[in-house]
């Protein structure tokens, strides 16, 4: 016990020091999901502002830059060609009109700008397109994140050459469920691109989502799988799934909102360092489970009315929801403090 004097905020000096594990069997990870709910959100604050300024929120945006016909059948997704979503299949888009969303959203606070492609990996062309518009966006002088499905040898390098800052790779859900959702790509597949973006020294952007049907210990394994990633990703998007009518995920049993904040406040005590992103199905949630994800230890949210195909808040509503909750946001010139390589 600290014998810090009384005056002293518990806020910034956590009276019992969080033990971090290097490693994490799937069994503690569930014992985390187990502990009492006000315990769990204590922990994880107190490993939260360890690390972070526990106001403060990073801005990210992701526009889609090349929307359906993927020929992949992830159960959830509303661009695969296989399912009828109402999701037309287009054209990779010009470079003027990324570089015009990234300029708004710039404009409007974002820090980091996300630009994902439904395709089951990326042809040589088409990768060429994508890395003038990292280039482009890079210059602008914001992140720069893609999502272009899996890569192939030597594809990693050429995206970190063009100035690629992150790479977002999910492994969506544990292994013992992946069949549950895809059947065209092995969970093998996934950490094969892991493996490669780490190798080509770009930061791994890589979580999953909650809410398919899976148990808690399997929630409790997709939160092992990440945590025991070496290192373990320097981002961590939490998904909540949207049922898109037309997938064979609609019409599920939604999700417990309180587990969900578990799934938070678990991935930010196993995974310390990490900026734990609240992206999918924020629109759902409401700002009162929101305040409870920032209590978690999120500290990340995907900003801007749309995501890749569905719906998000809208950025007044975002804006108004930080200024209730006292938060600031992420200025990236000082958060060099922050990379997960770094030693604890």
């Amino acid at each position: 016990m600290s014998s810090q004097p009384s005056s002293q905020p518990i806020a910034f000096q956590p009276a019992v020091e969080p033990v971090i594990a290097t490693t994490w069997p799937v069994a503690e990870v569930l014992a985390l999901f187990n502990l009492p709910f006000n315990d769990l959100l204590f922990r994880a604050q107190q490993v939260h502002r360890q690390h972070f300024d526990a106001t403060e929120v990073e801005l990210a945006t992701l526009l889609s830059i090349k929307t359906g016909g993927c020929p992949e059948d992830c159960g959830y997704c509303p661009q695969a060609a296989r399912y009828d979503t109402g999701v037309t299949a287009q054209k990779i888009l010009p470079l003027a009109t990324v570089l015009e969303a990234a300029r708004e959203a710039k404009a409007h606070g974002a820090t980091r700008f996300c630009m994902g492609a439904a395709w089951r990996e990326p042809k040589d062309r088409d990768l060429e397109q994508v890395e003038e518009m990292v280039r482009e966006v890079k210059a602008l002088g914001l992140e720069t994140c893609a999502t272009l499905g899996m890569l192939g040898v030597g594809q990693a390098e050429r995206l970190k050459d063009a100035g690629l800052d992150y790479y977002n790779h999910n492994l969506d859900t544990a292994p013992e469920f992946y069949a549950n959702v895809i059947s065209t790509r092995d969970y093998q597949h996934r950490l094969d691109t892991l493996g490669r973006v780490r190798g080509a020294g770009i930061k791994v952007c890589c979580g999953g989502i909650v809410g398919m049907g899976e148990s808690r210990l399997q929630r409790a394994g997709l939160v092992a799988q990440l945590a025991n990633l070496d290192p373990y990703p320097e981002s961590v998007p939490v998904n909540h799934l949207v049922q898109v009518e037309g997938t064979p995920l609609h019409g599920l049993d939604p999700l417990d909102p309180l587990e969900f904040v578990r799934t938070v406040a678990v991935a930010r005590i196993t995974m310390p360092k990490a900026r734990v992103r609240l992206s999918a199905g924020r629109r759902q949630m409401g700002e009162a489970v929101q305040a409870l994800c920032f209590l978690a230890g999120a500290n990340s949210i995907f900003y801007g009315d749309k995501l890749l195909t569905t719906g998000n808040p809208e950025v007044d509503e975002d804006q108004a929801l930080l200024a209730k909750l006292g938060m600031h946001t992420r200025n990236t010139a000082i958060d060099a403090r922050c990379d997960v390589t770094e030693e604890s």
